[in-house]
């Protein structure tokens, strides 16, 4: 069969536009851990401590290394319970700065100041790890700049990194959040289509219900998310009902009008023991496989 310059051309263009839609980049789970254990090497990273400054050096490095744009949201906050000012610090690392059409995604790097819920009395008032809660979600986060910046994604990325997530105390909310409290109350500019939190990811028994508030107040993104999810094999994924869980993704809804949901897996034990804000939250209950269906479903979400 002989074909003329042209229509050869043409099928050519057309072969290439089909394999294009077809390819997307792919997410390194061992690489994405690599972040995670990272982190954790800085020791804990709650706010004002030593592992918290070395941690700010290192995830400002990161970025800056693959976003287009990374800016620094620098706050204060005076803690009343031990008369201390403490000094924090959202990172916002962007890329296609200038396209309008955007999305969020987004995770807090701050650690918890004490293991509350610890078994052991003995280390209740000692600062934890944080490897699921606090260094999981920036892994996914850190691996995904790496792919944008290798794969430039088809809208406006904005990745943050929210300070003072976990620094509260139970029943006392004013003082948690405070990162993405201080970003949606000064939020200005254009909104995102859409946000995402993702916090405590990194369980090696991952599964990630349906957060009660993201299904209420943002159903249809829930859906959109899950539908990614089924379509990267990210089984972890599960089309139930979980609990009301308050995280970051409320105050981006109640102060910017955000539409944010949140992925979290708030169920995060071992044989019946807890290891929320427990010193039990290290590397060796998170794996490579957590963050990997996390990441390939968000790249299945922006690349689709």
């Amino acid at each position: 069969m002989k074909l003329s310059v042209s229509a050869m051309l043409s099928f050519l263009f057309v072969l290439t536009l089909f394999s294009c839609g077809g390819n997307k980049p792919d997410f390194d789970g061992d690489s994405a851990f690599g972040y995670l254990v990272k982190q954790c090497d800085f020791g804990p990273r709650n706010p004002g401590s030593r592992g918290h400054k070395n941690t700010l050096n290192y995830l400002l490095t990161e970025m800056r290394t693959f976003a287009d744009s990374v800016k620094v949201q620098k706050f204060s906050h005076f803690d009343k319970r031990t008369g201390i000012s403490l000094d924090l610090t959202n990172i916002i690392a962007s890329f296609k700065v200038s396209d309008a059409n955007r999305v969020l995604l987004a995770a807090h790097w701050d650690t918890r100041p004490r293991s509350d819920q610890d078994k052991m009395p003995s280390k209740r008032n000692q600062p934890l790890l944080g490897a699921n809660d606090g260094a999981s979600g920036v892994a996914v986060l850190l691996e995904l700049a790496k792919v944008f910046s290798e794969n430039p994604p088809p809208v406006g990325v904005d990745l943050i990194l929210f300070d003072g997530e976990d620094f509260g105390e139970e029943g006392d909310l004013d003082r948690y959040f405070l990162g993405s409290r201080h970003f949606a109350k000064n939020f200005t500019g254009q909104k995102p289509k859409w946000a995402i939190i993702i916090d405590m990811v990194g369980d090696a028994e991952l599964e990630l219900p349906i957060e009660r508030y993201s299904f209420e107040r943002n159903k249809k993104l829930v859906e959109k998310v899950w539908d990614a999810a089924e379509r990267a094999g990210a089984s972890q994924f599960k089309r139930r009902l979980g609990s009301y869980v308050q995280d970051d993704h409320l105050m981006l809804y109640e102060y910017a009008g955000i539409e944010a949901i949140d992925i979290i897996d708030f169920d995060y034990t071992r044989g019946g023991i807890n290891l929320w804000h427990t010193s039990l939250d290290t590397p060796e209950m998170c794996s490579p496989a957590s963050l990997a269906a996390v990441g390939r479903t968000l790249i299945e979400l922006i690349y689709e």
